[in-house]
């Protein structure tokens, strides 16, 4: 009988330690990011986007390599993507919304603390370009401040993290230039050429056109001198006749 009981009593220890360190693990291994989102519940439209776009696969992925640096990821809630004007996800083309999905996520594990020395701007999946995917993380040790040049927002609060993946949930959506296609603006067209100004007096006679003219004329007169002088000779002749 006291055998009996000691092996029922060993099972019941055994049991209580697989349990409690069940309890410990991370959800569906730490490795699915959607599964650490799905437990929250606030995260439904944001796990739909990173599936569609099929993002979550290489952050599973990598998480499981001993190799990599881990991800950071900002979640924003169902309530955030509410708060975009209505049909802003639906128009999105498809590159659109791989970036938007790129630009929440940071190629390396972020504990909360990290962000009071983090560079910025912080690169993200989406890129490092400062114009057009501008991400700057300023932590005062009490409150992360996130802002896009766009966006103005805060780090709500810690949905998991352990070591290789963080999961901060944020109340904004994060957008950029980047993704709503207004990048760095266009250099200003420029002006058109000017006409090329014609000349002075380019359509007035030339002084040499001129010039034969009154060369012309001046030719001209002496060969009516001798006639003039005949006729004057005649007319005294006649008066002297007369006289």
């Amino acid at each position: 009988m006291m055998k009996q009981l000691s092996s029922f009593l060993l099972l019941l220890a055994l049991l209580h330690l697989c349990t409690r360190t069940s309890g410990q693990s991370s959800p569906s291994g730490a490795s699915d990011v959607t599964s650490v989102l799905r437990k929250s519940g606030k995260f439904t439209t944001f796990i739909g986007l990173l599936k569609s776009t099929q993002m979550d696969e290489p952050i599973n992925s990598q998480l499981q390599k001993t190799s990599s640096q881990g991800f950071t990821v900002f979640a924003p809630t169902d309530s955030a993507f509410s708060d975009l004007q209505t049909g802003t996800l639906n128009s999105f083309t498809d590159e659109q919304k791989v970036k938007l999905a790129q630009f929440h996520i940071i190629p390396t594990f972020l504990a909360i603390s990290q962000f009071q020395t983090v560079s910025n701007p912080v690169r993200t999946e989406a890129g490092n370009d400062a114009v057009d995917f501008p991400l700057n993380v300023v932590s005062n040790g009490t409150q992360v401040n996130i802002t896009t040049g766009l966006v103005n927002t805060t780090v709500d609060s810690t949905v998991y993290s352990d070591g290789q993946l963080a999961v901060y949930e944020i109340g904004d959506v994060l957008l950029s230039p980047g993704i709503l296609g207004t990048g760095a603006p266009a250099p200003a067209p420029l002006p058109p050429k000017a006409k090329k100004a014609s000349p002075p007096n380019s359509q007035a006679p030339s002084r040499s056109t001129t010039a034969s003219v009154d060369s012309s004329g001046a030719t001209g007169l002496p060969h009516y001198a001798p006639m003039v002088a005949s006729t004057g000779v005649a007319v005294l002749a006649a008066l002297s006749l007369c006289l």
